[in-house]
């Protein structure tokens, strides 16, 4: 057998190592502690594998789970995530399903929630599905993503929000300890250079003359839509404003929840070009209706229509959506804002908690600033003022 006896496990008292064989020791720390660990080796790779405490597990008893995790190495087994998935905690794969059935009945679009689950089928499910939540690392999803961060940029950006939503949902379960550390993950990424973009956008560098034009015959559509520019704003959000959501004091619109993508209330700084806008089309209210921007019928809004044909009618072949594109093309390549101010102008969801707490405070006062830079960018060629 070993070279250790049960009378000599029972006599080991300084601190040290204690050799039984085959990899097999008894730790005895400073304070007199005692614990089994197994030393293995495997493709170059020595780990020491906790066994449990010498004052409960016996010296047989060591032997025998030192036996068995030589054995799960060999057939490439982890003995440290088998032991967890005997613990109860779930592999990366079981957790994702069970956080897809918790939040699919929230998402309104089927194609979403379809694609959700199965590009993490495809794309990180083969890396490291199978392993314990709790033994996914920061490394480990940053290759995963680095596989594709480059050649198919929009779902490898998705899929990161998805490896995290998982990972938030172990930690608030308890199953890990801590989250992500997204940052790193991010900086230890290329930048991606090139963007797979739905929606058609029109480049930032055409974008005052294009601004120009459109003011040159005013109406209250073409308002609206030099409103969707100066404030990067989803087009619904803006056919649907009211004016009571706009505090004129403090320059602020305030979107309610019911009407974001995200199902949050959005805040929105307006610049001295935005407010222009708001004051002009009050000139075109009719009735008693709250709407900012009326379509044809009487209390009723503009449709999306009309945009897209005021676009149509100058002969543009893009979409309305396409200049938050392009308002976020120019913040990147054009200014020094990082980008979660970016991303906070254009109310994208946030789920990492560093990030969402950077977004209140101070965050309101940068995104100021960044309208009123965008607005005097946007008015250039016609104004020459925010």
């Amino acid at each position: 057998m070993g070279r250790l006896t049960a009378a000599a496990v029972r006599a080991a008292n300084q601190p040290g190592r204690y050799g039984d064989g085959n990899g097999l020791y008894l730790v005895v720390g400073k304070g007199g502690a005692r614990s089994w660990v197994v030393r293995v080796q495997k493709n170059g790779r020595r780990r020491d594998i906790g066994l449990g405490s010498a004052s409960k597990v016996s010296l047989k008893l060591a032997r025998q789970r030192a036996s068995d995790v030589r054995e799960q190495i060999e057939i490439g087994k982890d003995p440290v995530a088998e032991r967890k998935r005997a613990a109860g905690i779930p592999t990366f794969r079981e957790a994702a399903k069970l956080v897809h059935a918790e939040h699919a009945p929230s998402w309104r679009n089927p194609k979403h929630r379809a694609q959700w689950l199965s590009t993490l089928e495809t794309y990180i499910f083969p890396v490291f599905g199978d392993r314990p939540v709790s033994q996914i690392e920061t490394g480990d999803v940053r290759d995963a993503l680095a596989a594709i961060w480059l050649d198919k940029p929009e779902t490898a950006r998705r899929l990161r929000q998805r490896v995290r939503t998982v990972v938030d949902w172990a930690v608030a379960k308890g199953y890990r300890d801590n989250a992500l550390a997204m940052s790193v993950i991010d900086k230890a990424l290329p930048p991606q250079r090139t963007k797979v973009k739905h929606h058609k956008a029109l480049p930032y560098d055409e974008l005052p003359n294009f601004l120009a034009t459109l003011k040159d015959s005013e109406t209250i559509g073409r308002l609206a839509l030099e409103f969707v520019i100066l404030t990067a704003a989803r087009s619904g959000e803006v056919r649907l404003a009211t004016w009571d959501e706009v505090d004129f004091d403090k320059r602020l619109w305030t979107v309610p929840a019911e009407r974001m993508k995200a199902g949050r209330e959005h805040v929105v700084p307006l610049s001295k070009a935005a407010i222009d806008v708001l004051k002009r089309a009050e000139r075109y209210q009719r009735g008693d209706s709250n709407l900012i921007f009326q379509g044809q019928k009487r209390g009723k809004p503009l449709s999306d229509m009309t945009l897209t044909k005021i676009l149509r009618d100058m002969g543009r072949k893009i979409t309305v959506h396409g200049f938050r594109s392009t308002f976020r093309d120019w913040v990147a390549e054009q200014t020094d804002y990082p980008g979660e101010v970016a991303e906070a102008a254009l109310a994208h969801a946030v789920a990492d908690k560093t990030e969402a707490a950077y977004r209140r405070g101070p965050i309101i006062d940068k995104r100021e600033r960044l309208m009123a830079t965008w607005a005097k960018h946007c008015r250039s060629k016609d104004y020459g003022r925010k």
